[in-house]
């Protein structure tokens, strides 16, 4: 496979964006902060292309304190309002909120679950499903899984998460490898 194949299509020939295509994407990940991390960031992208939010993932980690979920949660509205003039960010009222709204929803889970990644994790019963696809028209942009989690996550509070954010949140945290068969990156 060269390194243009059709696997890493989307990255668009974006240094940051091939980088996560080869690093992170479809990698299994049991971090907490990380897999908040990706929650948030994948949410930022709704109506957007992932490049555009890989782009800004700089800034959003400093704005966001890292993604620490206890510091998060912990965001005024006055802090957050602020944001709202930040350049560097997508300038959305709702999506800069969301950040604060989700980790407060994810607190409960880690108090209910021990972790993020245990809940999360569950509903793959803590293994990673293969798509083991052949073409890039082949991966699905959501499954009954995703379905399920935006349902449930929806119901604990959480914004930005229909069931195709979640389907791209299940492939950032290696949920789900959709890396194709002949992918050096698998």
């Amino acid at each position: 496979m060269t390194k243009d194949s059709e696997c890493r299509l989307w990255a668009m020939n974006d240094p940051l964006t091939i980088e996560y295509h080869d690093h992170e994407w479809c990698k299994i990940s049991h971090d907490d902060r990380y897999i908040f991390e990706m929650l948030c960031l994948e949410g930022q992208s709704v109506g957007l292309s992932w490049r555009t939010i890989i782009n800004k993932r700089e800034e959003y980690k400093k704005v966001f304190c890292n993604f620490d979920i206890d510091k998060c949660a912990a965001l005024t509205d006055e802090y957050l309002d602020k944001q709202l003039e930040n350049t560097g960010l997508i300038r959305n009222k709702n999506k800069i909120y969301s950040v604060r709204k989700n980790a407060i929803a994810v607190q409960k889970i880690i108090r209910d679950y021990g972790s993020f990644d245990s809940y999360v994790w569950s509903y793959t019963d803590g293994k990673q499903i293969d798509g083991r696809w052949e073409h890039s028209s082949d991966i699905p942009t959501e499954t009954e899984i995703s379905k399920k989690m935006s349902k449930d996550f929806k119901k604990r509070g959480m914004s930005f998460v229909g069931p195709v954010i979640t389907y791209s949140f299940m492939q950032s945290i290696g949920m789900v490898n959709d890396h194709l068969l002949d992918c050096d990156y698998r």
